[in-house]
């Protein structure tokens, strides 16, 4: 982790498990001996309706518990919220964008008007279709994000994958979620 405190802002749909992965990154994070704040927000819990979570992680106790208005990392788990919702907003100048879309950086950067800044794209739903036979893009998320950023290790990522979910899921399911995160830390695409 290149900076003392990262903060960061997701951008998903009620059911796409935006706020599952927030959290999971901040488990992460105490892991590995950070601190960490992971929270939603989101108003009638609806399947399908935009959501924001948020994830601070810090190597210094953290005395924000409020929303991250001024994001050093913004991913989008679902392009066509680019449509309805300024996913900039508030995004520092040197900030980075992580979006799910099957497309390279290049032919994305358009659908977000006016935005200079890292651009990282990621066919997080397709790799969740191929993989686990759903369009959940939140797992695949974390590897484009645990590689962009490195606020994470690899590992530690993939070892909290298997233990969040192994506590509910089939073990297939857990491996397949594993899978899919590996296939996105390595595939994430930069200009």
């Amino acid at each position: 982790m290149g900076k003392e405190t990262l903060e960061i802002r997701w951008h998903g749909r009620g059911g796409q498990g935006a706020v599952t992965a927030s959290k999971m990154l901040a488990e992460t994070a105490l892991e590995e001996g950070k601190y960490f704040l992971g929270n939603p927000d989101y108003g009638a819990e609806r399947m399908g309706a935009p959501i924001q979570a948020y994830t601070r992680i810090s190597i210094h106790p953290i005395k924000l518990y409020c929303q991250i208005t001024e994001p050093d990392v913004v991913l989008v788990l679902d392009s066509t919220l680019l449509d309805t919702v300024d996913v900039l907003e508030g995004l520092k100048e040197d900030g980075i964008v992580i979006l799910n879309i099957p497309l390279p950086p290049a032919e994305a950067r358009p659908k977000l008007s006016n935005y200079k800044g890292k651009l990282y794209t990621i066919d997080a739903s397709g790799i969740a279709m191929d993989i686990l036979g759903r369009n959940l893009p939140n797992v695949p998320m974390l590897g484009a994000v645990t590689k962009v950023t490195g606020v994470v290790s690899r590992n530690s990522m993939a070892s909290v994958i298997r233990s969040r979910l192994g506590a509910t899921m089939k073990e297939k399911v857990v491996e397949g979620n594993v899978t899919a995160f590996e296939k996105a830390y390595d595939n994430v695409l930069t200009e």
